[in-house]
C-alpha cells in the first residue's frame, strides 16, 4: 500500500538519514516504474491486439489472457504519473483525482492479476486431472462470469485506496503517494492489510499450491502419454506464475506485514528505518512487476497463442483478400483450457 508503503519516511523525517531514504526512493522508483511502464505497455498491448483480432479463436483461457492484459494495460497507463512524481523529488502537479486514481489503479491490477492467475490455475486443473468431467465446467460463459465477478469484487473491495488523497506539504509543494497523517487513518491500513493478506494473497496462493500439486502428480503419472503440447502448457503455466508470486507477490506481501508491525515500535533507530524504507521501495516496485510476467504467461501457456499468431501474420499479409473464419474443433478447444 503506498501510504503505508512511505509511512518510515515520516518516521524518519528528523533525522539525518531521511535524505538517503528519499533519495533512494525517487531514484528506484523513477527508473523500475519507468521500465515497467514500457514492457508492460507493448508486452500487453500487443497480446491484447492479437487476441482481438483472432478472437473468432475464443476460448476460456483466451477470456481470461484478454481481462488479465486489460487489467495491466490499466495499471501501466498511470505508471508514467508517478514517474514524473518521483523523479521531481516528490512533486505532484496532476490534481487529486488522478493521484487518488493512480493509487487505486496499482491495487486493483495487483489483485485482479492474483485472482485471475488463481482462475486459470483452477480450471486448467479442473481440465488436466478430471478431463471428462471439465466439459461443461470448463466454457466460455463461466470464464466470463468468472472475470466479472472478479473485477466486480477486487473494484468493490479496493475503493478504500480511493481515499488516499493529494495533500500540501508544510512548503506548500502537493504531495501524493504519501503516508496518511492521522491515526484514525493508519488503523484502518492494519485492518485493511489483514484482510487482503487473507482474501487477496494467503487464499489464492494455497488454491495455487493445491492445484499445481495435483497437476504434476497427474502429469508423472501419465508421463507415458500422448497429448505433450497440453502437458508443455501446463508446465509452462506451473513455471510462471509460480515465478510471478514467489517474486512479485509474496515478498510485496511479507515485506508489508513486517513494516505495518515496525511502525508501532516506538524506538526506531535511523539504521533500521533506512533498511525498511529500501525494502519497502524494493517490494513494492516487484510488485508492480507483475506487468510484465503476464505476456509470458500468454506466450508460453497461452493456449495456442503462437498459432494465433501466425493467423495474425497471416491475416495482416493479405489484409485485402478475404480469409474466411476457421472452425475451431473439439480438440482444439480443450488444447486452449
Amino acid at each position: 500500500m503506498d501510504g503505508a508503503g512511505n509511512l518510515t519516511a515520516s518516521s524518519a523525517s528528523n533525522n539525518t538519514c531521511n535524505g538517503s531514504i528519499e533519495d533512494f526512493r525517487n531514484q528506484v522508483y523513477s527508473t523500475i516504474y519507468s521500465m515497467i511502464s514500457v514492457v508492460g505497455f507493448f508486452g500487453n498491448g500487443f497480446v491484447l491486439y492479437v487476441l482481438i483480432r483472432t478472437y473468432h479463436e475464443k476460448s476460456a483461457f483466451q477470456i481470461y489472457m484478454i481481462n488479465l492484459a486489460v487489467s495491466d494495460l490499466l495499471c501501466v497507463c498511470t505508471l508514467p504519473l508517478r514517474v514524473v512524481y518521483y523523479v521531481h523529488k516528490g512533486m505532484w502537479f496532476f490534481g487529486d483525482f488522478l493521484c487518488r486514481l493512480s493509487t487505486y489503479a496499482l491495487y486493483v491490477n495487483l489483485y485482479c492479476s492474483i485472482f485471475f492467475m488463481t482462475a486459470m490455475s483452477f480450471f486448467r486443473c479442473i481440465a488436466i486431472v478430471f478431463p471428462v468431467k471439465n466439459i461443461n465446467l470448463v466454457t466460455e460463459k463461466k470464464a466470463r462470469f468468472v472475470c466479472a465477478s472478479i473485477w466486480v469484487f477486487v473494484i468493490l473491495t479496493s475503493s478504500p485506496f480511493l481515499m488516499s488523497k493529494s495533500y500540501k506539504d508544510e512548503k506548500n509543494n502537493t504531495k501524493c503517494f504519501e503516508p496518511p497523517q492521522d491515526h484514525q487513518t493508519k488503523n484502518h491500513i492494519f485492518i485493511l492489510h489483514y484482510v487482503a493478506l487473507l482474501v487477496g494473497f494467503l487464499i489464492p496462493f494455497t488454491i495455487i499450491i493445491v492445484c499445481y500439486t495435483m497437476i504434476i502428480m497427474t502429469l508423472l503419472k501419465n508421463s507415458m502419454q500422448k497429448n505433450i503440447p497440453s502437458r508443455k502448457k501446463a508446465v509452462g503455466m506451473i513455471i510462471i506464475v509460480t515465478a510471478a508470486f514467489l517474486i512479485s507477490f509474496m515478498p510485496y506481501h511479507i515485506q508489508r506485514t513486517i513494516h505495518l508491525h515496525f511502525l508501532y515500535n516506538e524506538t526506531k533507530p535511523c539504521d533500521s528505518v533506512l533498511r525498511m524504507q529500501k525494502s519497502v521501495v524494493i517490494t513494492l516496485s516487484l510488485a508492480a512487476s507483475n506487468c510484465c510476467f503476464d505476456p509470458l504467461l500468454y506466450f508460453f501457456s497461452g493456449g495456442n497463442f503462437r498459432r494465433r499468431l501466425s493467423t495474425f501474420r497471416k491475416h495482416s499479409q493479405s489484409s485485402m483478400t478475404y480469409v474466411p473464419k476457421k472452425k475451431v474443433s473439439l480438440p482444439e478447444k480443450d488444447d486452449e483450457i
